[in-house]
């Protein structure tokens, strides 16, 4: 039965999906174009008065591009005989949904629908690939779909990676490291709103994921970001703090490796790859929000040294960190992103008591609904002394372009997560629908909760693919800041679609604090916020689409 549940000739309608949602990607950036720049420029002004059209076109290039992924991963595994039912089917219900969605209307989220038609874009050359792929997305698709998610526990994921054997290893090794380290113990440090155990660093620092995608001169392992997309989801899925401990590191060692001095590295790197230098990302204030050239905390130079007057917020793992990377304006009567520069500010680590022992510098923790772990702070620094050579590459107004080249890694591994998050919360409704029974039969097997289940795993697969893409486009060495964009954007999407799933797929058993799928609900809802808002993130790709088109 299950072999009539593969479409025939799977692979190249996969490919017929991606080349569809291509064409019809350039039809709407034709017409979002027009309305936003008529001239062959775009306008900035049109472009914030059309948000709603441009975004659609992000999404539209989004979903164009993952089902591109899924035609050549499958393309692949084919060649090497190792497509089967569990990639097949997916695969395939996802390329129904997804031509079906940039036929009729594509949700950006929960109430806000992007319908190619209202901009008179016509779909009508979809429907007969629709026709193609439906039977692909049947009810009987769906139900075997399920029946191979219940055999996936312990698993990375459903279907085959496609990774080679180093990568694979990895994989398993992260994921089974999760599963017994921190999965067991994540929903109790949850609850009681506990900084992650300093014991856990020193493993995973033992492991090397603070230093994973350094160079082995500076004491990494010199793997690459696809590297880091594996170790992260497979930590996220255990719990997003673990898998976001290695964020700010990350961070920090691009921003050193890239632009700081032989000095900076040689001091700072190796601390940063053993985990002995916990950093922290000191950038949002109070009234910027993502307007990062629009920062006013300043850095004063006095005496050999800079003095940091001004207010941060939203710093994650603040207390305990020993190095900020700390964005601050330093030109006097700038007021764009020309005036700032990025200090590497060492400071003590603190306590739950006292959380910044050093003076001219206080603060206080925020108090969030998940992502807990690390905790987030509010910082205000008042004559905070740091020294003149702490000015990254010694050079003063370059701030925000160093600070830019780092978006694109904070973007692949916040997707990384994202899919992390998301695969828990299958794993966890797929266990508790099985578990669950009702009118004497697990409720796994009824239509409404299977559907939810299936749709959960085929769009991970589908946000995974887009996900590794950029990673392995920005090992490269390629731009890819559009890649980035669109994994972020998608898979911050499908994690909080995949979590609130969860939670309904267990009723009102979801709904207490004590079961996970609660916190995976709570956790999910930052990765629509943080680096890079969805409207901020659909914002960049659709002007990087328009200004490529003209």
């Amino acid at each position: 039965m299950s072999e009539t549940l593969i479409l025939p000739r799977i692979v190249p309608l996969l490919h017929q999906s991606a080349q569809a949602a291509d064409a019809v990607t350039a039809r709407v950036r034709q017409a979002v174009g027009a309305l936003v720049a008529p001239g062959g420029r775009v306008d900035r002004h049109r472009l914030d008065a059309e948000q709603h059209a441009a975004h659609g076109l992000a999404w539209c290039a989004s979903y164009a591009e993952t089902l591109r992924q899924v035609a050549l991963w499958a393309e692949r595994l084919e060649a090497d005989g190792a497509l089967a039912e569990a990639e097949a089917l997916p695969a395939q219900l996802l390329a129904f949904e997804y031509v079906s969605q940039l036929a009729g209307g594509l949700p950006m989220n929960q109430g806000e629908t992007f319908r190619p038609a209202d901009l008179g874009v016509s779909t009508d050359d979809l429907f007969p690939l629709l026709s193609d792929l439906r039977p692909g997305a049947s009810q009987a698709v769906k139900t075997r779909i399920v029946a191979l998610l219940e055999g996936v526990s312990g698993r990375p994921s459903l279907e085959a990676s496609g990774l080679d054997e180093t990568l694979e290893a990895i994989r398993d090794q992260f994921t089974d490291f999760s599963r017994t380290r921190v999965a067991p113990y994540a929903q109790g440090w949850h609850l009681r709103d506990e900084l992650i155990p300093l014991s856990l660093l020193e493993e995973l620092a033992s492991l090397g994921v603070f230093g994973l995608t350094l160079p082995e001169a500076w004491g990494g392992a010199g793997l690459g970001k696809t590297a880091m997309c594996v170790v992260s989801e497979a930590l996220s899925r255990g719990w997003i703090a673990a898998g976001s401990l290695g964020t700010r590191s990350e961070i920090a060692a691009e921003l050193i490796l890239a632009h700081g001095t032989e000095d900076q590295k040689a001091r700072l790197l190796p601390g940063i790859a053993s985990g002995a230098i916990i950093p922290t990302a000191v950038f949002t204030e109070p009234d910027t929000g993502s307007d990062l050239g629009a920062l006013r905390t300043r850095a004063e130079r006095s005496g050999g040294a800079w003095k940091v007057f001004g207010a941060k917020t939203w710093i994650t793992h603040a207390a305990r960190a020993d190095l900020m990377t700390l964005l601050v304006r330093t030109e006097p009567g700038t007021k764009d992103h020309r005036g700032l520069s990025m200090l590497l500010a060492e400071k003590p680590r603190g306590t739950d008591a006292e959380p910044f022992p050093a003076p001219g510098m206080s603060g206080g923790e925020i108090g969030v609904i998940g992502y807990r772990g690390m905790k987030e702070y509010d910082i205000a620094f008042d004559g905070f002394e740091v020294p003149e050579s702490a000015l990254l590459g010694g050079q003063t107004g370059k701030g925000f372009s160093q600070l830019m080249a780092t978006f694109e890694s904070a973007r692949i591994q916040t997707a990384a997560r994202a899919v992390g998050v998301g695969q828990a919360a299958l794993d966890e409704a797929v266990t508790y629908a099985f578990q669950r029974r009702q009118f004497d039969r697990p409720i796994a097997e009824f239509p409404r909760v299977a559907n939810k289940l299936a749709m959960m795993a085929a769009e991970l697969l589908g946000a995974r693919r887009l996900t590794w893409f950029a990673a392995e486009a920005k090992d490269q060495g390629r731009r890819c800041d559009l890649e980035a964009g669109m994994a972020k954007l998608t898979a911050a999407r499908i994690a909080w679609a995949a979590a609130d799933n969860a939670v309904q797929v267990h009723g009102g058993a979801g709904f207490a604090t004590e079961q996970v799928a609660s916190r995976l609900l709570a956790d999910a809802r930052i990765l629509n916020i943080f680096e890079g808002a969805g409207e901020v993130q659909a914002q960049v790709i659709a002007r990087r689409l328009l200004e490529g088109a003209n």
